[in-house]
């Protein structure tokens, strides 16, 4: 599958190496059946609020089952990712993304983290998607962000933009629990998501001759709202964990889909829930797959903690800022090494 990946950028540089800590197989993040969804019982729902604002407050991650996301349009995303990852890369890179649409394909050989052992199909959820033109305050231009879909295998976009479909459901069923478990209105964050960011993303982790000096995914944090990840059963996914800093494999769950709140849901809740560190190892022996759905917000949305959980033994600990330019300055990043390094949540928390 795919071409051989040349490994001497990866031996090269060290920066994104395992570091020698060990790696638990322990049961790991926690695991919520979602039936209590369609349930009439109010203490079932309830115990689901809880549970989800539990895992969010200790891990920032869980699994889900019973999540109404049909195994069918799960399978079909599945195969037609590994029929297009299986392509040459002159076939694949006819839908390579570039510095004015970062939408597409790319192997991280024209990003600046060349360390990352993996190739990426990235799509977004509205077609186009508004975005600031540049991270400049200033700067009222918008850009359009296009989807580019191969030819071939025939059936990619349709079985992708089906799938999308069903995630963007459960995504919206997770941010309304999440809202609950903060004691807020239900729908308090939905309207956020009415010019939505979201974009879609096909993961292909070739097997690595070197798997202790590389990584599929260096550590890190997501930037956005949600993250609703579907991963095959070779898995490689480490979460870090909040009470000790131990790495913490997670046990891939047959169709289960992991859930991480981002950046985003950390600024709402005030810190109350954080984005978590986490990782992605390869494998020698076996390919791995697997589909991130990023659930953003509105291009114009201006982030900051949400009113009802702040006060005065509480205070707002981030100033307010744009998300469109927020992310307008890390997909520029991706192409140009700015002046300032990547921008993170931090640079918007107050001082103390």
């Amino acid at each position: 599958m795919g071409e051989v990946v040349d490994t001497s950028a990866f031996i090269q540089s060290t920066e994104h190496r395992p570091k020698p800590t060990s790696t638990l197989e322990a049961e790991g993040i926690p695991l919520i059946d979602l039936s209590a969804l369609n349930s009439s019982n109010s203490d079932a729902s309830a115990s689901l609020v809880a549970e989800i604002g539990d895992a969010c407050e200790k891990w920032g991650f869980f699994q889900v089952i019973n999540h109404g996301v049909p195994l069918g349009c799960r399978e079909k995303i599945e195969s037609v990712s590994r029929t297009f990852f299986g392509q040459s890369m002159e076939e694949k890179s006819r839908v390579r993304r570039d510095e004015l649409n970062p939408m597409g394909y790319y192997d991280g050989e024209h990003t600046k983290n060349v360390r990352d052992w993996k190739e990426v199909f990235d799509f977004v959820v509205e077609d186009p998607t508004v975005i600031p033109a540049s991270p400049e305050p200033d700067d009222k231009e918008l850009t359009m962000l296009h989807n580019q879909w191969p030819e071939f295998p025939p059936n990619f976009r349709d079985a992708c933009e089906e799938y999308t479909r069903e995630t963007e459901k459960l995504s919206y069923k997770l941010l309304e629990l999440i809202s609950l478990s903060l004691g807020l209105p239900e729908s308090r964050f939905n309207n956020f998501f009415k010019d939505q960011t979201s974009f879609l993303r096909l993961n292909y982790y070739p097997r690595c001759p070197i798997p202790h000096l590389a990584l599929g995914v260096g550590h890190h944090k997501d930037a956005g709202g949600l993250t609703v990840l579907a991963q095959d059963d070779v898995g490689g996914l480490e979460v870090k964990r909040k009470t000790d800093g131990e790495w913490i494999r997670v046990k891939p769950t047959p169709d289960a889909y992991i859930v991480n709140v981002g950046d985003i849901i950390q600024v709402w809740s005030n810190d109350k829930y954080e984005s978590v560190e986490h990782r992605v190892t390869v494998n020698s022996e076996r390919d791995r797959f697997s589909i991130p759905f990023f659930f953003n917000p509105a291009h114009y949305s201006v982030l900051e903690p949400v009113a009802e959980l702040v006060n005065e033994e509480n205070p707002a600990k981030y100033k307010a800022f744009n998300w469109g330019k927020f992310v307008s300055a890390r997909n520029l990043s991706n192409f140009k090494k700015l002046h300032v390094e990547n921008v993170q949540i931090y640079h918007f928390r107050k001082s103390e």
